[in-house]
């Protein structure tokens, strides 16, 4: 770094013509130029400048040096722009891990993200099993419900709401229940967690001491989409997020049920290691979602449920 210095103190004296012009522009006092162009020339062992009372000017081996080191000091002026330029614009691979649910969501904006960022690689990762963002080199995931890890920083962003739903043609056969203690006549379709194997509990309103509905589970699976199907298939009711829920309630092939005795408020959040450095692609990304999609609240739902239904 001392003969960085005083090559660059040499450089500027030379180019401008006094210690005092170097001073100015780097900063320092003329003393001090002076004095880092000296300890320059004992270190080479030759006299690089030609001082007088009057000017300073030149020796023949200063001239040769001189243009070798401004070449030199032109280069670290372009790797420290170019450096520049690659920590400010959002570019490289960008590993992202979200749960099968969110393709829905995230699908339909991903191209305005890549044609806005068309530096940035996106490695995305549906997969409904909780991932360790450190273990695994994840730079972001979505995810919902607590974030207990104190290792994540996280956004949040888009709020859902869980839904009960079954297709019409079930509803016409088991009749359509009119309150929680009526699901007790009807069969489930109920999701499991992949990492815990819980399973999801059905968000439904009740008194303090009224028992959960006992309801006849027909299938277990551990992913949304799959469940969605069943649904539509028409073995039983469904417990899912309003936007998974969206396009099979706008052309009836479900409807919801218990709307009012439903209690399911749930929040995405966006998250990323706190022990890493929010990069450029990483917040363009952690933006563009918050501005793009996630920002706004719960959706209406279209209401597809039936007035009434009796049973076969």
């Amino acid at each position: 770094m001392d003969r960085l210095a005083g090559i660059t103190a040499f450089v500027r004296t030379a180019d401008l013509g006094s210690f005092v012009a170097a001073g100015r522009v780097t900063g320092l006092s003329a003393s001090a130029v002076g004095k880092a162009v000296a300890r320059l020339e004992a270190e080479l062992g030759v006299r690089l400048l030609q001082r007088s009372t009057r000017s300073i000017r030149l020796t023949e081996e200063g001239r040769l040096f001189h243009e070798r080191c401004r070449r030199l000091l032109d280069e670290l002026d372009d790797a420290e722009a170019s450096l520049a330029h690659a920590v400010s614009v959002p570019r490289g691979r960008l590993r992202i891990s979200v749960p099968i649910v969110t393709y829905h969501l995230l699908v339909p904006i991903l191209p305005e993200f890549m044609e806005r960022y068309p530096e940035v690689e996106l490695d995305v990762d549906f997969n409904d099993r909780i991932v360790d963002l450190i273990d695994e080199e994840m730079d972001v995931a979505i995810r919902s419900g607590e974030l207990p890890d104190s290792r994540l920083i996280s956004r949040a962003l888009r709020p859902f709401r869980l839904l009960l739903c079954a297709a019409p043609a079930y509803l016409a056969r088991h009749g359509t229940p009119g309150c929680p203690r009526d699901l007790e006549n009807h069969q489930a379709i109920r999701f499991r967690f992949p990492n815990s194997r819980r399973l999801q509990e059905w968000p439904l309103r009740r008194p303090p001491d009224s028992p959960e509905p006992r309801v006849r589970t027909v299938m277990t699976c551990n992913n949304m989409e799959a469940l969605r199907q069943m649904a539509i298939s028409g073995i039983g009711i469904a417990c899912m997020p309003d936007f998974l829920a969206r396009a099979p309630l706008s052309d009836g092939r479900l409807a919801t049920i218990l709307d009012e005795h439903l209690d399911a408020p749930g929040l995405f959040h966006i998250i990323w290691p706190s022990n890493r450095h929010l990069s450029p692609k990483v917040r363009a990304f952690v933006d563009f979602l918050s501005e793009r999609l996630f920002a706004t609240g719960c959706e209406e739902v279209p209401k597809a449920m039936p007035q009434s239904h009796t049973p076969e």
